[in-house]
């Protein structure tokens, strides 16, 4: 699986953003989907995930009630959409996807996830 985030930028304090994870050589209806964030000298950390369905989502607390995760199957992409952003919401955006096998909305952790996009960086200004 190929994983190509997009969307990324600078924005101010109170903006909005969605962010792209476009795959390609395996649908995103098979796998698990999750976003994290790397901010400079800090390690990876969830965000949020979403179920093959798309029926189950879960976020990381910091995100809850600000941020949607959702999947498009026609066009083969996940997207993460973050309201009210805040200069503690910079950093570089990773788009994971778990292969076939044992997955529940509990796996948080970069070490569950198989395949990755090169990030996106998003800068909020204050």
């Amino acid at each position: 699986v190929q994983l190509v985030e997009s969307g990324g930028g600078l924005v101010q304090a109170g903006d909005s953003l969605r962010l792209s994870c476009a795959a390609s050589g395996s649908a995103v209806n098979a796998h698990p989907m999750a976003w994290f964030r790397q901010a400079p000298g800090k390690e990876r950390e969830f965000v949020a995930a979403i179920s093959w369905s798309g029926g189950s989502t879960r976020f990381v607390d910091s995100a809850k009630g600000r941020t949607t995760i959702s999947r498009d199957g026609a066009k083969n992409t996940v997207y993460l959409r973050m309201n009210n952003l805040s200069p503690g919401d910079t950093a570089i955006y990773y788009c994971a996807a778990k292969s076939a096998g044992l997955w529940t909305m509990t796996y948080d952790a970069p070490k569950d996830y198989d395949y990755w996009g090169q990030g996106t960086q998003v800068t909020v200004s204050s």
